[in-house]
């Protein structure tokens, strides 16, 4: 019978072998997705298909200042039902993005104070994510909502917002499928 034996370095190279197989079998699953609540980086370009939004290019103070409306996003890159709403803020910055300011703000950075001024996001923050608020040109909340809001009730606001025909005056834009995760609005 003929005996074999692994040479020092074969030996070294099977024991780093079975440490890493063994390291990677206890690693948990690393994959987040649009319904988990895992943070996988920014959310707007990873699921809205619009890194554009973060940072936001405009402040409130500077959007009231200006006069200009201005919608509120509060989020946090870990919540799916964030993720699943980032696809509708991103369709309304096409046809609001010019005339509105969009600020998205991560809710946790939001510095924690007894008294906030207009001017300030935490004003309106009402402590849970995905919140919306729409203010006219004068500063005026025209929208509060909390949770998933639809496209079309943010749509109807920003038309009043901003003197514009209603849906049912105007062409129709019916949803469009982008890819999985994202619609675009056509005319009919």
């Amino acid at each position: 019978m003929k005996h074999w034996r692994l040479s020092w370095g074969q030996q070294w190279l099977v024991i780093g072998m079975i440490v890493i197989l063994s390291c990677l079998s206890f690693a948990g699953a690393a994959w987040a997705g649009l319904n988990d609540d895992r943070y996988d980086g920014n959310m707007f370009a990873l699921y809205a298909g619009n890194g554009s939004l973060v940072p936001p290019r405009i402040t409130l103070a500077q959007s009231l200042r200006q006069e200009k409306p201005a919608l509120l996003m509060f989020y946090v890159d870990d919540s799916s039902d964030c993720k699943q709403f980032s696809s509708v803020i991103s369709q309304l910055q096409a046809p609001y993005g010019r005339a509105a300011s969009f600020v998205p703000i991560m809710a946790d950075s939001i510095r924690v104070k007894d008294h906030y001024e207009p001017t300030e996001p935490g004003y309106y923050f009402t402590g849970s994510v995905p919140q919306t608020v729409v203010l006219d040109e004068a500063g005026t909340v025209r929208l509060n909502e909390t949770g998933y809001v639809n496209y079309e009730t943010i749509d109807d606001v920003m038309r009043e917002v901003f003197g514009l025909l209603p849906r049912s005056e105007s062409v129709e834009l019916r949803r469009r499928p982008v890819n999985e995760l994202n619609t675009e609005l056509v005319g009919s």
